[in-house]
């Protein structure tokens, strides 16, 4: 079974970034071989706008049998708005909510982010 992975923009940008260069080229590298499929979303697209070129167009080389695209809907901003309310997730911000809410909301089996410090878990 593929896995489809849903990817946020600080994936996208790790692929150029020293720190998480190895790590996202080896997540790349399984989606070339056909072992992973990318679940993106018009969240990150939006991000990616304001990103480097290189950042921008980076997953233009992919097929589109290796990426799944999908939409920020009503329901995916609603549940990222009780995210937010509730205090579901640490302290962050909107965007980052919407990625976890698309995520959700399409039942994808892994949601990979390299924003460690505003996608967080809430102590108790």
């Amino acid at each position: 079974m593929i896995r489809r992975i849903y990817i946020d923009t600080s994936v996208v940008g790790g692929f150029f970034d020293r720190v998480f260069a190895a790590d996202t080229k080896a997540l790349f590298d399984r989606l070339e071989k056909k072992e992973i499929v990318f679940v993106i979303s018009s969240v990150l697209k939006q991000e990616l706008k304001n990103a480097p070129k290189r950042v921008r167009e980076l997953l233009d080389k992919y097929n589109n049998d290796s990426l799944e695209y999908v939409l920020l809907t009503q329901e995916a901003i609603e549940l990222a708005d009780y995210y937010i309310a509730e205090k579901v997730v640490g302290q962050t911000c909107v965007e980052d909510c919407r990625h976890i809410a698309v995520a959700t909301l399409n039942e994808v089996d892994v949601l990979a982010s390299w924003n460690f410090k505003h996608i967080e878990i809430p102590k108790n």
